[in-house]
């Protein structure tokens, strides 16, 4: 298999095992590149990109952009906060009003969960969803199970516990779809007012006692308490949540194993793990945003491959 089966990256879900196996074994080539003194590709001199980021972002949109010149792609950026969609313009009409100036794809992250999905049936362009709302934000599962691919040499048959807001990430909605693929296990543990009612119907295990969770797994991937998407408050304190789910070191050397400790960033530190935790080496944080660039390099060069066709 040389190209993926789909057209846009608009979640996890739309991708097939194959695919997933095309963009680890892209990115291990682009990661060799990124380690090079000179760290550029021309893979993509004849494409142009155009970032849309309609919600604030910093590490996601740093990543894109540097992922997109490095492959030597042409790249435009776009913020709602001083654009036309403040006056009342659609989504529609504003991408179409980019896309008229020649722009090959579109990196867009937006509020709203399936915009990517709805913006891909209208417009002549790929589309590829940097995060919607608390739908999918697949580039970011695929770097996590890339990252456990490195430091574990397989995602199959490994146990992987998603600790916090699992309500409103839509991190771990794209973890779960990508390491089930994959052939993991998963376990989500937090506050039963941040589980889905729909959990159970997605195969993964259940808990709400974080040593436990942590005494069953290989990986945890300590999710961030995402304090603007909860409009009421969903457990007492901070202070309480991480009593009940935060992760130090006394807990982890507690333990009668070493695992794995991720964290999809921007960490609270002292809330959902302390600083001696995501420094430790049992940590693989920064490793998971250097392979966050190589992802993107893979997902961008396997779609623009297609519109090149």
């Amino acid at each position: 298999m040389s190209e993926l089966s789909v057209n846009h990256l608009l979640g996890i879900k739309y991708l097939n095992k194959q695919d997933i196996q095309l963009i680890f074994e892209t990115a291990d080539h682009f990661k060799e590149v990124i380690n090079r003194p000179i760290k550029k590709v021309p893979s993509l001199r004849d494409i142009t990109i155009a970032n849309l980021f309609f919600e604030n972002s910093t590490r996601t949109k740093l990543s894109f952009e540097l992922a997109e010149k490095r492959l030597s792609a042409d790249v435009i950026n776009f913020s709602s906060a001083q654009s036309s969609v403040k006056k009342g313009e659609t989504l529609i009409d504003t991408v179409n009003n980019i896309l008229s100036m020649k722009v090959d794809m579109v990196v867009m992250r937006h509020p709203n969960p399936g915009a990517g999905v709805f913006l891909s049936k209208h417009v002549n362009a790929s589309i590829v969803n940097a995060g919607d709302g608390a739908h999918e934000h697949p580039t970011q599962a695929l770097l996590d199970s890339y990252s456990i691919r490195e430091k574990l040499g397989d995602v199959k048959g490994k146990k992987v516990v998603i600790v916090g807001d699992i309500l409103h990430s839509r991190v771990a909605l794209s973890n779960i779809f990508a390491l089930q693929l994959q052939g993991a296990q998963v376990m989500v543990c937090g506050p039963k007012t941040l589980l889905p009612k729909y959990i159970d119907k997605l195969g993964v295990k259940v808990e709400t006692n974080i040593r436990k969770a942590l005494n069953w797994c290989d990986v945890a991937n300590m999710l961030r308490v995402q304090n603007e998407r909860m409009d009421i408050s969903y457990f007492p304190s901070t202070r309480e949540y991480t009593q009940q789910f935060g992760v130090n070191k006394e807990l982890l050397d507690s333990l009668d194993k070493e695992i794995t400790i991720m964290h999809p960033g921007p960490i609270n530190r002292g809330v959902e793990i302390t600083s001696d935790v995501a420094d430790s080496k049992q940590s693989i944080i920064l490793d998971q945003v250097q392979n966050g660039v190589a992802i993107r390099m893979a997902v961008i060069y396997l779609l623009a491959s297609k519109i090149k066709q």
